[in-house]
């Protein structure tokens, strides 16, 4: 599977041997050579030791049989602080913190001429959190991806306990498309989209971008930037930047439904 370029692969970690409140803080992250004196990396048959000020992070590069478990408390923690997983081909999964950081402005969004049409006309009917599995899967359905049985079930998990959200375009009692994320605070780190007939992801994000506003959320956090979402108006703000937005969302409260 292929990664994005210009991001800090913290490693596949552990889950089994970290504590939630162990997860490594994105002041301590930087480039391998630029690791300071205080905290050391060092590299040694693909095993990784990242020494911070009082906890030692173990991250190791081995084969599964099966997919790495998720802990659902450990991924909250990690959205905390700006840091997201990703599944490998192998199961294993590995912690992100790009930079720069996507994210769209709710001002910025941009709406086509023919995507207000079909808006207008209706053509899908839009509904949040009624088959959030179900657009898990439809996300996950593609060549390469990310998102494996592991992932499915803590993220339904954490759909079932009010943290993360689906917003989806239905036509004729089927699902054509939708996309899923996280809100914690006033941030929504959006996940993943998916579409199956004309312009109906699209639609999707119009009206989440709608349902946030008029719940106040401040972060619309998209994680990378693509050809796609760039002509919806996605911009790139640095990771200093980001964890400043990021901490200010986390202070609000907001109430998704």
């Amino acid at each position: 599977m292929q990664y994005p370029k210009n991001v800090i692969a913290i490693g596949v970690v552990q889950t089994i041997s970290l504590l939630p409140a162990q997860i490594v803080s994105l002041s301590h992250i930087c480039e391998y050579s630029h690791f300071s004196s205080r905290h050391p990396m060092i590299k040694l048959q693909r095993v990784y030791f990242y020494f911070s000020i009082s906890t030692i992070f173990c991250v190791k590069s081995m084969y599964r049989k099966t997919p790495e478990p998720l802990e659902p408390a450990l991924l909250i923690n990690a959205y905390t602080q700006g840091i997201f997983p990703m599944a490998d081909e192998r199961g294993q999964i590995r912690w992100y913190a790009p930079d720069p950081r996507a994210i769209l402005e709710h001002s910025n969004l941009h709406i086509s001429r023919s995507l207000r049409a079909t808006i207008r006309k209706g053509t899908y009917e839009i509904r949040i959190d009624t088959a959030f599995e179900h657009v898990m899967r439809s996300c996950a359905n593609r060549a390469e991806t990310w998102i494996n049985e592991e992932f499915i079930k803590t993220y339904t998990y954490l759909h079932l306990a009010d943290v993360a959200h689906s917003v989806e375009a239905w036509k004729d009692g089927h699902l054509v498309g939708g996309l899923y994320g996280v809100a914690l605070g006033a941030a929504f780190m959006g996940e993943s989209m998916f579409s199956h007939a004309t312009d109906a992801s699209k639609v999707c994000l119009v009206a989440l971008v709608e349902h946030l506003q008029t719940r106040g959320y401040v972060l619309h956090d998209t994680q990378f930037t693509t050809p796609h979402l760039i002509t919806l108006g996605v911009t790139e703000i640095s990771r200093k930047v980001y964890e400043k937005r990021l901490k200010e969302a986390l202070r609000r409260r907001c109430a998704w439904h």
